[in-house]
């Protein structure tokens, strides 16, 4: 007979996996691909995981671009003073901040498993 007043224990706790270190090594090599030179790192160290090195690739072409934009606003400040300088103080500062936007972005969407492209700009990342 059953005894009316006897409670089954509750099931025991899924288990979970521990997080690999592979994917804790996958993490910080795809938030270093988006810290500008530091992309260098996972471009060299993860030569087996083609999805940290697309994001490496994607980081140093947005690198370069930041780069080149800096290089095209100074000489535009230094050739035409007037507009120049308006240039210098009231755009860049805008174009930092997109900039560090889209690197967040592209971080964000990275630890996601997913890839972010930049119109423009990640075209490049794919041809080398």
């Amino acid at each position: 007979m059953s005894n009316p007043n006897y409670t089954p224990p509750p099931p025991p706790p899924p288990t979970t996996n521990p997080p690999s270190s592979a994917d804790s090594n996958r993490t910080i090599m795809v938030v270093l691909a988006y810290l500008w030179l530091l992309a260098l790192i996972p471009l060299l160290v993860e030569k087996n995981d083609n999805e940290v090195r697309w994001h490496a690739k994607n980081g140093l072409v947005l690198t370069a671009a930041e780069f080149i934009v800096w290089i095209v606003l100074t000489v535009f400040s230094a050739v035409v003073p007037v507009l120049g300088t308006l240039a210098g103080c009231a755009v860049m500062p805008f174009v930092w901040v997109a900039f560090i936007i889209l690197h967040i972005i592209a971080m964000v969407k990275g630890l996601q498993g997913n890839r972010f492209y930049v119109p423009g700009i990640s075209q490049y990342a794919d041809k080398f």
